[in-house]
C-alpha cells in the first residue's frame, strides 16, 4: 500500500539526507512492513506542499500508548507508532 503523510521541513531533510530513518507518528491510521510511505514536504506558514516529497519502504513498525507527544485523549484512542523504513 502507498501511504502518502505530510512532513515538516526540518524533519524533511534529515529524511532526504538518510541521517533521520523513522517517523513517530498517531496510531490513527494502519501501516505495515512492505508499505510505501510518501512523506510530502508541508509549510506551516503557507499551508501549503512545497513539492517536495521523498517515498521510503516501511520496514519495521512499533506499537505502543506510552506518551509524550500527543494528547492523553488521542493516545487512548489511537496509541501511537514508531516507523522505520529504508
Amino acid at each position: 500500500m502507498r501511504i502518502e503523510k505530510k512532513i515538516l521541513p526540518e524533519y524533511f531533510k534529515k529524511v532526504a539526507c538518510g541521517d533521520k530513518n523513522f517517523e513517530l507518528r498517531l496510531a490513527d491510521w494502519e501501516c505495515h512492513p512492505g508499505d510505501v510511505l510518501i512523506l510530502r514536504e508541508w509549510d506551516l506558514k503557507t499551508k501549503q506542499y512545497t513539492g517536495s516529497s521523498i517515498e521510503k519502504e516501511v520496514t519495521c513498525v512499533l506499537k505502543t500508548k506510552d506518551q509524550t507527544f500527543f494528547s492523553d485523549e488521542d493516545v487512548n484512542k489511537y496509541g501511537f507508532q514508531v516507523i522505520g523504513f529504508k
